[in-house]
């Protein structure tokens, strides 16, 4: 409830109903699919696939279990390497501990903020002179942006390295025509509370291969043997999504290209009201590719703009709307402190400069001219620019 004199809160993304969402949920109260699995469930994996135009996927609980998936398809385990974008949240290399495997952490760049080929490139060498080269490396699109996928599939490629494609936050964005998240091996896509479409929570793993995606759905119902009674011979996990959220996410995929449309006009007005402003810069879009524009982000230089970033979300903080830093990259984390990273260059470390200055503003599809304004004209008078 809004106390006396406060203004209503704009959130950083929220949930953004399509209204048939019911329909489907209707529908699987009266035939009684309330368990997990059922023909929403079905149909929700034939249809993510087809947008993106892969051979298969797989509904499961969350990101995160589409991802340890991935890695246990693979056979990521003890005493094995992984890559991963350190510029990520934290579920992006969890499942790689799951497994009891090593991650070593790779830079960003700074035309797409995702992960630095350069620095993949010396990550692969140093690990091939070992002979130990890793299991997989985790791309991530960060924000809605695709990494540079045709230099790290050629790297990739060179050193026979699979990828997994964490797409978490850019379902509906393309890079040279072809659907984010169908570059790698595996990719992987997120449908939480505030992603571009939602199921509550939820997630998906995509792949070509249809035999890998059997012994998915095999591994994500607690691998249960082909037997009458419960027979069990390898590890199995309950990952598989229901058949209820499954059909809130049909009907949040109807209207996925809406969604992205408004997430980019989004963008085109910040950019359009922001950009001149000396010290601030709009997180690029890379030529050929096509940004969700999941989140609209933007760095602050405290030297020309005199305020940090740090001051600007206190202050968008007292005015009720609600913004988040830059993800702080994984290798500053205490969780990783002794794993390995690879900066961009030598001297230059990417992600950590984009944590210092980065700012992501709310960026909801369900967001009004009215509080998109608001959020500019807060901004303005933080920079001290005539409103």
């Amino acid at each position: 409830m809004l106390q006396k004199g406060q203004q209503k809160r704009i959130f950083l993304s929220s949930p953004h109903m399509s209204g048939n969402e019911m329909h489907y949920i209707n529908e699987a109260f009266e035939t009684n699919w309330i368990a997990p699995l059922g023909p929403n469930v079905d149909a929700f994996e034939k249809e993510i696939a087809n947008y993106v135009g892969v051979s298969e996927a797989v509904a499961v609980s969350s990101g995160t279990a589409a991802i340890h998936l991935a890695l246990s398809l693979l056979d990521v385990k003890k005493g094995d390497k992984v890559f991963c974008s350190t510029l990520t949240f934290v579920a992006s290399a969890n499942p790689i501990l799951y497994q009891g495997a090593e991650p070593v952490f790779i830079d960003s760049e700074p035309e797409t903020w995702n992960m630095s080929p350069q620095a993949l490139e010396k990550a692969l060498k140093d690990a091939s002179m070992d002979g130990k080269l890793p299991k997989a490396v985790i791309v991530v699109n960060l924000y809605g942006q695709s990494a540079k996928m045709d230099e790290i599939v050629s790297l990739c490629n060179q050193y026979d390295v699979p990828i997994i494609e964490d797409a978490a936050e850019s379902l509906g964005s393309t890079y040279k025509g072809k659907a984010s998240g169908t570059f790698g091996k595996f990719g992987v896509f997120s449908f939480n509370g505030n992603k571009i479409i939602t199921t509550s929570s939820g997630g998906m793993l995509i792949s070509n291969d249809v035999e890998a995606l059997k012994k998915a759905r095999f591994l994500a119902t607690q691998a249960k043997d082909p037997a009458l009674h419960y027979q069990h011979s390898t590890i199995g996990f309950n990952y598989r999504m229901s058949n209820i959220l499954a059909g809130v996410g049909r009907a949040q995929l109807e209207v996925l290209e809406q969604r992205v449309q408004a997430r980019r006009l989004l963008f085109d007005q910040y950019n359009q009201e922001l950009c001149s402003i000396p010290g601030i810069h709009f997180m690029p879009e890379l030529k050929h590719t096509q940004s969700n524009r999941w989140l609209t982000a933007l760095t602050i230089n405290e030297e020309v703009t005199g305020i940090s970033v740090h001051a600007i979300l206190n202050a968008l903080s007292e005015e009720n709307i609600e913004a988040r830093p830059v993800w702080k990259p994984l290798h500053m984390q205490p969780l990783f402190e002794r794993v390995k990273y690879y900066p961009h260059s030598e001297n230059t470390s990417v992600s950590e400069m984009l944590f210092d200055t980065g700012l992501c503003l709310p960026s909801g599809s369900n967001m009004t001219e009215e509080d998109q304004m608001r959020v500019i004209k807060c901004m303005k008078e933080l920079l001290k620019i005539k409103v």
